[in-house]
């Protein structure tokens, strides 16, 4: 909801464009960085309880954003809904793990694509109902669904009680093929969330440059991601079925194919090509997500996920810094090039995680 609430704070409290990256920043960077504290902390009072309790406290957080009079107290409350985000992705992930165990990759894709339905839905919401009543009333109305999510998950989300075999995963064996297979899925993911976050970067200015119109530009950004919800929901499952190494690799030669021919076709044929283009970014992620479970090192599926998931939302924090510095220097072409290339760098690590999984699955 940050996206659609960012014209409204620059007008309201008159930020420049430094501060509102600033504003976006505080959230993800917390949500990023908390989420390890969140796997301890389901360790010692339950993964249902905690979830319950971040789930709230991110709606609160964004209640008191509706309060705040100022940027540092729009920073602070949404520190702390970032704070309570930075509990879902690691211990719904793991829920899902435990409830469906060696099947639930394609649960996992669902899950992965329901979160996608939610980045369409909650915008929206939110814009519409701030055209309603003031932005203030409208944060708060979505606060209370927050809040009601919240007593959901503490009444009705099922228990999925963690093995007590479980080993703490800094404890792993450094020779155990889960451990390095787990360390070769989190360099894929980093480099995964760097092509999908670089491309979104240029993919305006290059079709800024094939002569698409302003008003068509969002209807085009549009397609890739409709095209990303798919490819998650779709992936899971082929993953499960056509394995993983097989769908990574198609996954991403195939979005280097497609970012090249992108780049090089006139507009019409472009935007063509954007469906699958967001489909094959980003139904990588969803093989990825439901590979965690497989590579957890010592079985802890909740502190996988945690720092699985720190690794990708970093990387997609950075990565498009470090892009736009080598499109500063070598023009946006070539920086786009890199981006291809850097989905074609995970066809090596695939294959080396190809014998971690054949190691892996003869150990269990």
């Amino acid at each position: 909801m940050i996206y659609a609430l960012l014209p409204i704070w620059q007008a309201e409290f008159q930020l420049g464009y430094a501060s509102l990256a600033l504003v976006r920043g505080v959230y993800t960077g917390t949500m990023a960085v908390l989420q390890l504290s969140a796997g301890r902390l389901a360790s010692w009072i339950g993964g249902r309880a905690t979830l319950a309790l971040g789930t709230l406290l991110a709606a609160l957080g964004y209640a008191a954003a509706g309060l705040s009079g100022g940027l540092l107290g729009l920073c602070v409350a949404l520190a702390l809904s970032g704070s309570g985000s930075s509990t879902q992705h690691p211990l719904a992930s793991g829920a899902v793990s435990r409830a469906y165990g060696r099947n639930a990759r394609g649960p996992l894709g669902i899950y992965n694509f329901a979160g996608d339905l939610g980045k369409a839905a909650l915008p929206a919401a939110i814009s519409l109902l701030a055209t309603m009543m003031p932005w203030r009333h409208a944060l708060w109305a979505m606060s209370m669904i927050g809040g009601l999510v919240a007593a959901g998950l503490a009444l009705w989300l099922p228990s999925t009680p963690r093995d007590p075999a479980i080993e703490d995963v800094d404890g792993a064996d450094e020779k155990n093929p889960s451990a390095t297979g787990f360390r070769l899925l989190l360099a894929i993911g980093v480099l995964d969330s760097a092509v999908r976050m670089g491309l979104l970067t240029f993919l305006p200015f290059l079709l800024k440059g094939k002569g698409i119109s302003t008003s068509m530009l969002g209807t085009a950004l549009a397609m890739v991601f409709i095209g990303g919800a798919a490819g998650k929901f779709i992936c899971g499952w082929l993953g499960q079925r056509m394995g993983v190494i097989g769908t990574v690799l198609a996954t991403e030669c195939g979005t280097a194919v497609c970012i090249l021919s992108v780049m090089l076709c006139p507009l019409v044929p472009a935007l063509a090509l954007l469906p699958l283009l967001g489909a094959l970014m980003n139904g990588t992620s969803s093989v990825l997500y439901g590979t965690v479970p497989d590579l957890a090192p010592g079985g802890n599926d909740e502190r996988a996920f945690a720092l699985f998931y720190t690794g990708t939302i970093g990387s997609s924090a950075i990565s498009p810094v470090l892009y736009g510095l080598l499109g500063d220097r070598v023009g946006i072409q070539w920086a786009t090039c890199a981006t291809a290339l850097t989905a074609i760098a995970v066809v090596p690590l695939a294959l080396a995680l190809r014998a971690r999984l054949t190691l892996t699955e003869q150990t269990i």
